[in-house]
């Protein structure tokens, strides 16, 4: 029987030089981009304690959560399966500011199970999250700078898609729906199944089921604000919901919106506006962000907050594969010249690599594609030839 040792387990995968350098580069862009943006630099730990790593969470992110014993107290521990929570417990708990805070960070989460069809169990999650500010302008902030992050890894988003969890909250709690029934349209709403919907509300009384009815209806451009004024209930919060969703139309204008009013992602955490970005190439979002007001009570301080996340992996996937420079072949052996010109050419940001004896093999398959060749006192580049 063969040796398979060396298998890695469904949906992880090692990433090759050519990905790594792609994510690498990626990685320092936004990162960088962020920190122009005042976004300060976070690293939180890869496990914690379940009950502080799930404090507040949906019941789906417990189950996409690896657990373990810790061999030292005894306790259950969690591999950290979203590093938004673990952002929102160093604002709210050790950070402890009552002014606007901006921080970002990236990292590997780790899924009991992928997301969806072709996805990774190990996302290389990156995002930055804004608390301490409850108004739209820390909303349309976060999505600006979504979109800026999209066009530095030259990704052209087809469409922002909006909602408001306030909505579909209103309705329910206007039917005084048991939590299980709450559940259950929940899930159908989110599957886009009418005739499931259809059934749930039978026994609701009008307006509420009407509304409900016609949420999965409700997408599309602005004009669904208008439609959603029309067909739904006045009630404050949808009153409420429907106005911010205007006022993101407005400010947001130059950028390919749209509306949808039955997308609940996050609805267990989301407190306000949400959003989503999709992009050619790919048939899930690229991105998700949103509102989460309420979250950081489970740490004992609530704060306004907003932000956004996306998997590095993923963006590397659908951003353009531009051609890679490859090394420059320094020869065999280094004297205090050579060394000299190496330096310099490393200093201009060129990878020089030493032609040890004894290689065997392409010098080429090492990522070389030209070499330094001595011409009287002094050392040109040529094209590296091998044949």
């Amino acid at each position: 029987m063969a040796n398979r040792r060396w298998l890695l387990p469904e949906a992880i995968e090692d990433v090759l030089p050519h990905d790594a350098v792609r994510i690498e580069s990626l990685r320092r862009s936004l990162l960088d981009e962020f920190a122009r943006h005042g976004y300060e630099f976070v690293i939180p730990p890869l496990l914690e304690y379940v009950e502080s790593l799930l404090t507040g969470s949906s019941h789906d992110l417990d189950l996409r959560t690896f657990k373990l014993v810790d061999q030292i107290s005894g306790r259950s521990m969690g591999v950290r399966a979203d590093i938004t929570p673990q952002v929102a417990r160093i604002d709210a708990h050790l950070l402890n500011r009552r002014g606007v805070t901006r921080l970002c960070y990236c990292g590997s989460a780790l899924h009991t199970l992928p997301a969806g069809f072709n996805a990774t169990r190990e996302p290389l999650q990156i995002g930055a999250e804004l608390y301490g500010h409850g108004g739209l302008e820390a909303d349309i902030e976060v999505i600006r700078l979504l979109a800026t992050s999209l066009g530095i890894c030259n990704i052209t988003a087809s469409r922002f898609d909006l909602g408001h969890v306030a909505v579909f909250r209103a309705l329910t709690r206007s039917a005084g729906l048991a939590p299980q029934a709450e559940e259950d349209l929940f899930g159908a709403l989110q599957g886009k199944d009418v005739p499931t919907v259809r059934e749930l509300v039978a026994g609701l009384a009008d307006p509420v089921r009407s509304a409900l009815l016609a949420l999965p209806e409700l997408y599309g451009d602005r004009r669904v604000l208008e439609r959603a004024t029309q067909i739904l209930p006045a009630l404050p919060e949808i009153t409420a919901a429907l106005s911010d969703l205007r006022r993101l139309a407005d400010a947001l204008a130059d950028l390919p919106l749209s509306f949808d009013l039955a997308d609940l992602r996050g609805y267990h955490y989301h407190s306000g506006a949400a959003f989503a970005a999709y992009c050619a190439g790919s048939a899930s979002a690229v991105a998700l962000g949103g509102r989460y007001d309420d979250f950081g009570r489970t740490y004992g301080r609530a704060r306004p907050a907003t932000g956004f996340s996306m998997d590095l992996r993923e963006l590397v996937r659908l951003s353009p594969d531009g051609e890679a420079r490859g090394a420059i072949l320094a020869p065999w052996p280094e004297d205090d010249a050579l060394h000299a010109e190496a330096l310099r050419l490393r200093a201009q940001g060129e990878r020089v690599v030493l032609a040890l004896p004894g290689h065997e093999g392409s010098w080429r398959e090492a990522g070389c594609d030209r070499i330094l060749v001595r011409s009287g006192e002094d050392w040109i580049i040529e094209s590296l030839k091998e044949y």
